[in-house]
């Protein structure tokens, strides 16, 4: 494992917990903190590889339990992993399915052994246990994988989430007894909601297990940024200072910059492209409605800021034409650009973290996100 994946960190900004670090993976080297644009079903939605390139994402994430639903983790292996699959020659990430266990809570029936869903699509039966769950990710070919967890909504009763933490423990011991491939770095992922015990009952079952890198689940699902603010902070240092320390499924440009002061490395986040697709776009300004009238006859592009594609050929009138005609490339262009803005936003982070400012970045950047326009 350790030939496969290095983590080398870099430095540490002199006045937060914000690192910047290379993480040396089979396919190239990931500069954190990253961002990792979603590819559920091994495609970012409306983006090709190329343009995710152009908008300098570094890796992308995928995910099992949909893969497996179709076109199956048989067909993807047989035609050449996921990142021949999806010509994505860069590390790639995918999520175990544990997630779904919390956003298709009604379709899935869960016990000690796994989860059994109903599909979504058809109705048709997938099991997860924690061995099958690696197996598939195995035939997926992902550079990182995850251990099977179980991810409950923030406000169950303590009893119940200490039953989830418990049960995550128990499943991210059979996933790494189950894997077989030493070219996949598999992670594993604290649970333990807002309540802070709980969150230590998590490492102190996980960290034993020597994983390469560890994941911080059961966030952004209903509690207050403040309560995920304050988890970060009583839980980011519970994890080991060498390893890759990831975020799953966060967040707002904000919550990356606060979860970065905090020690997170590396954040996936469906946001961007789903933001873009609904004619909402991120700037260094703040948020931009673009079906907005006072939009229609601006001749300027849509950051000012930006040197994306998207910013240095179209106007703001042309982009919020696309929307209000329903042509299709409107939502490609502004996912386009709103996953350039996310990797820009983390460029300068770590430069800024790299001078020992980025506590000074934040401050700047909040002030000068307005309200939606």
């Amino acid at each position: 494992m350790a030939g496969h994946f290095q983590f080398h960190l870099d430095h540490v900004d002199g006045e937060s917990a914000a690192r910047v670090g290379r993480w040396n993976t089979p396919h190239g080297t990931v500069d954190t903190p990253a961002f990792m644009p979603v590819g559920t079903l091994a495609a970012v939605k409306g983006l090709t590889v190329d343009q995710l390139r152009v908008a300098g994402a570094q890796m992308v994430l995928a995910n099992t339990y949909h893969l497996a639903l179709r076109p199956g983790a048989d067909v993807v292996a047989e035609l050449g992993g996921l990142h021949g699959f999806m010509q994505w020659d860069g590390p790639i990430l995918t999520d175990s399915g544990g997630f779904q266990v919390f956003s298709l809570a009604k379709l899935a029936k869960l016990d000690d052994d796994g989860v059994a869903f109903r599909s979504h699509i058809d109705g048709s039966l997938l099991e997860l246990t924690p061995r099958r769950a690696i197996e598939i990710q195995e035939q997926l070919g992902a550079d990182c994988i995850m251990c099977l967890d179980e991810c409950p909504p923030h406000d169950v009763p303590r009893e119940r989430m200490q039953e989830a933490v418990d049960r995550t423990t128990r499943w991210a011991q059979q996933c790494r007894e189950a894997q077989s491939r030493e070219d996949q770095a598999l992670f594993g992922i604290l649970q333990g909601g807002i309540d802070a015990g709980l969150r230590e009952r998590s490492a102190a079952g996980l960290l034993p297990l020597d994983f390469p890198g560890y994941a911080v689940g059961g966030l952004s699902v209903g509690e207050s940024v403040t309560e995920m603010y304050s988890t970060l902070d009583q839980t980011v240092p519970l994890l080991p200072a060498d390893r890759p320390r990831y975020l799953m499924g966060v967040g707002t440009p904000a919550d990356l910059l606060e979860a970065v002061l905090r020690g997170i490395d590396l954040f996936d986040c469906v946001m961007p492209t789903r933001n873009g697709r609904n004619a909402m776009a991120f700037t260094s300004q703040g948020p931009v409605k673009m079906r907005n009238l006072k939009h229609s006859r601006d001749p300027g592009p849509l950051d000012p800021g930006c040197s994306c594609p998207v910013c240095t050929n179209y106007s703001r009138g042309y982009l919020r034409h696309l929307f209000i005609a329903g042509e299709m490339l409107g939502p490609i262009l502004l996912s386009w650009h709103n996953i350039a803005f996310y990797q820009n936003l983390l460029s300068e982070l770590r430069q800024a973290i790299r001078e020992d400012r980025a506590a000074e970045f934040r401050r700047v950047r909040l002030a000068a996100w307005t309200e939606c326009i």
